[in-house]
């Protein structure tokens, strides 16, 4: 069974991430998230040395090492929203502060292909469990971070995400998109 999945109206996700729903390309989403994960492992076959992968554009930004590992945890925080509201759980989802995360998740002493290589499996196992539900599990909404969310906006919001950082990389850091 293929699954469609619409882009969510307004009413389905916090105000904040409507520029990057809105910055997504038109088209199938499950394709849009394939197409993100093949992106950002070429993209980092660029990064050929530790010391490009720590650059900051200016002092106190994230290095691209820091980027990559902040969209994969943002990808899991997002994918285990989704998936516990696909499965009925109604409880109200905390925040997560991305600083600190990102402050103590050591990825600028990781090597680039690690960080690469996480990404592209938790990418894989997001899209994984988005080809698993039923229909139905996308229009489920539930709270996260003292907002109202459906799981379709979950996969558009975490597609959102990346596309976001991807072209931050390619802006501000360079990096070929």
């Amino acid at each position: 069974m293929s699954l469609t999945i619409t882009p969510p109206q307004p009413s389905e996700y916090a105000a904040y991430y409507s520029d990057d729903i809105a910055a997504l390309p038109k088209g199938d989403i499950l394709e849009i998230l394939e197409s993100q994960r093949v992106q950002v492992a070429r993209a980092l076959e660029q990064v050929a040395s530790d010391d490009w992968s720590t650059f900051r554009y200016e002092p106190g930004k994230w290095c691209v090492a820091d980027i990559i590992g902040h969209i994969s945890d943002a990808e899991r925080i997002f994918s285990t929203r989704a998936l516990r509201i696909s499965r009925g759980d109604n409880t109200p989802l905390p925040g997560w502060d991305q600083d600190q995360y990102v402050f103590v998740a050591g990825a600028e002493g990781r090597e680039i292909e690690d960080l690469a290589e996480e990404f592209d499996l938790v990418r894989r196992s997001t899209i994984a469990m988005i080809k698993s539900w039923e229909p139905e599990a996308l229009d489920r909404k539930g709270v996260a971070n003292n907002y109202d969310v459906t799981v379709r906006a979950l996969v558009y919001i975490m597609a959102g995400h990346v596309q976001h950082h991807t072209e931050v990389l390619r802006r501000l850091y360079r990096v070929k998109i």
